[in-house]
């Protein structure tokens, strides 16, 4: 739509968010109060599960995604916008899809999260927002994919 705005948001440009290492007592502190699956709460039942040890919940995956895309917003959001007016402000996300756990995230592994503008559209139902497409990204230390999702947020572009 605009040069300030695909600036803005880096259209296009994978943006490194942080890297995260699981340990196992964080792994079982989150499973235990939101995924208590064995193969989540303990090492040795994990260890004859399906994924051979103990893993992270994907949710907590997401968790840390978010946490971690959070950060890098307030840490860059002052300096990014080089448009008239006032810069866009984000909004609630109204969703996602296409969410997908490829690798097990075992204890000791380091993530690194990463986040690519795809696109953004004007909602039509709501002058002066945007829909903004994101394509949010983990790769284990291997680089191998472990957690992918298409992720969809409001931005409010005011004046």
């Amino acid at each position: 739509m605009s040069p300030e705005l695909d600036a803005f948001f880096r259209i296009g440009q994978r943006i490194e968010l942080g890297r995260h290492t699981f340990s196992a007592e964080e792994i079982i502190a989150y499973a235990r109060e939101f995924d208590p699956q064995d193969f989540h709460t303990d090492e040795a039942l994990a260890a004859d599960s399906l994924f051979g040890g103990l893993c992270a919940s994907g949710w907590h995956t997401c968790a840390m995604w978010m946490r971690y895309n959070y950060a890098e917003l307030e840490r860059v959001i002052g300096t990014l916008w080089q448009g008239d007016g006032p810069q866009p402000e984000f909004g609630p996300s109204p969703g996602f899809k296409d969410l997908r756990w490829l690798k097990p995230i075992h204890a000791g592994d380091s993530i690194t999260f990463t986040r690519t503008a795809v696109s953004y559209r004007a909602l039509a139902s709501k002058p002066g927002w945007l829909m903004l497409l994101l394509k949010a990204e983990a790769f284990n230390e291997r680089q191998e994919p472990v957690m992918e999702m298409e992720n969809s947020v409001l931005v409010a572009v005011r004046g």
